[in-house]
């Protein structure tokens, strides 16, 4: 049996066993075949084994190799379908599941990456005769928005204009631009509306109730410093989301530069294979990774590795009321980003990856018959990108034909967050 299937049961024991309030040595005996658990069927699946069959001669049909295709379906007690599953090919993007796992275990779901702004000088009718500081702490999502509400932070402490320098330092980007001179640029833009570019009017509109257009004129320079100059006073904390709300956003625009800040903050690509290999217990030979984005070929991850870092995600953070609904795009909620132009049965969590002849899909689906089925399709070696996206769509269509697919069993706890939350920004004192 799959060893990930034999520590599934193993850890449903132990915990069947170690939450009885009576000794396993004083339990009666009972009759193991009338439990529930044995309702759910633990053999193989003939319709399943006969979709993806059906599915793989279609592509042959096409002139398209299938032992140039990985295929894995499971679901929690049995092996539903096997295609060359446990040897690694390109992944693509699906790479960012890998990435969503070392993130959520580096810093926790709850964690946010804070941005501090000190200023040095004093402040006299508002205007700051020195110079602002901003301490970046690898915040992948500070954009037009966030510097909106940053703006008006600012502004409501008192501060107009600042004489001085803007100083970045740290580890702040802007925009997914990590130079320190390029994001201080995008950043004395987003504070001051008179310098928006075009298409900023457009992010502001969509921000909920209207918050001002800032103000802040700062005429001096972008600087970069080595550390936070001393004598700087503390002025504001600007929290991030929360990194499983980051890793959601990463995840439906499939954002490759969130995901190498990301990876690079955990440590680089070996780091996030390393927590894979730990956590989901995959095959050192089954994942090799050069970023944690997925850019480029030589990110290769099974089909089955894939499955198993899923099923690591769901299976850790369950407990803390946190499902792949919540990190990823689901089919019927979540309509922008990579989930635009797919058909996919509503309900279904997943994950897309493209390269220039890859076409990777990989997820869970909730279902009556076998409770959470976990699959990945990796597609290589066709430039038929929409072609092999409407066959995984149709592959997934005609399983849920076979299931009654339950959208209940990954229910979502997320509360509706937004960029530029002027909440997220914190006074010094508080």
């Amino acid at each position: 049996m799959l060893e990930s299937l034999s520590i599934g049961l193993l850890s449903f024991f132990l915990q069947l066993f170690g939450h009885s309030p009576t000794p396993l040595q004083a339990m009666p005996l009972m009759d193991w075949q009338q439990e529930a658990i044995f309702a759910v069927p633990t053999q193989g699946d003939p319709v399943v084994e006969k979709i993806v069959a059906d599915y793989l001669q279609k592509l042959s049909e096409q002139g398209i190799n299938p032992e140039l295709q990985g295929i894995w379906i499971q679901s929690m007690w049995a092996e539903l379908a096997n295609h060359r599953s446990n040897l690694a090919a390109s992944a693509a993007s699906l790479t960012k599941i890998a990435t969503t796992l070392a993130a959520l275990e580096t810093w926790g779901p709850a964690h946010r990456f804070e941005t501090r702004i000190y200023h040095t000088g004093a402040i006299q009718k508002g205007i700051l005769q020195g110079d602002l500081i901003i301490e970046g702490s690898g915040d992948p999502l500070f954009v037009w928005e966030e510097a909106i509400a940053l703006g008006n932070a600012l502004h409501q402490l008192g501060i107009t204009q600042v004489k001085g320098n803007l100083v970045i330092t740290g580890d702040f980007s802007m925009n997914f631009q990590s130079s320190p001179q390029v994001s201080g640029a995008l950043l004395m833009r987003g504070v001051n509306s008179s310098l928006w570019p075009s298409g900023v009017e457009q992010e502001y509109q969509k921000l909920p109730q209207k918050p001002n257009r800032p103000q802040l004129v700062i005429t001096g320079k972008v600087q970069e410093s080595a550390t936070v100059p001393t004598g700087a006073q503390l002025l504001l904390r600007h929290q991030s989301l929360t990194v499983v709300e980051l890793v959601k956003q990463m995840n439906i625009y499939s954002n490759n530069a969130m995901a190498e800040m990301l990876a690079k903050s955990v440590g680089g690509a070996e780091k996030v294979a390393q927590i894979a290999i730990q956590v989901a217990q995959v095959s050192p030979q089954e994942i090799r990774l050069i970023n944690g984005s997925g850019l480029g070929v030589d990110n290769r991850i099974s089909p089955q590795a894939v499955c198993q870092i899923l099923m690591a995600i769901q299976r850790k953070y369950e407990p803390q009321s946190i499902t792949l609904a919540d990190l990823f795009p689901v089919a019927g909620l979540d309509k922008k980003g990579t989930m635009k132009w797919r058909h996919l049965p509503q309900g279904v969590a997943i994950k897309t990856g493209t390269l220039a002849q890859v076409s990777a899909l990989a997820g869970v689906i909730p279902t009556q018959e076998r409770g959470l089925v976990w699959f990945s399709i990796q597609n290589s070696g066709s430039p038929q990108i929409d072609k092999f996206r409407a066959d995984q769509d149709q592959l997934l269509q005609s399983l849920a034909s076979h299931w009654q697919v339950l959208p209940s069993l990954l229910k979502s706890s997320a509360k509706e967050v937004f960029l530029g939350d002027p909440t997220r920004n914190l006074k010094a004192q508080s």
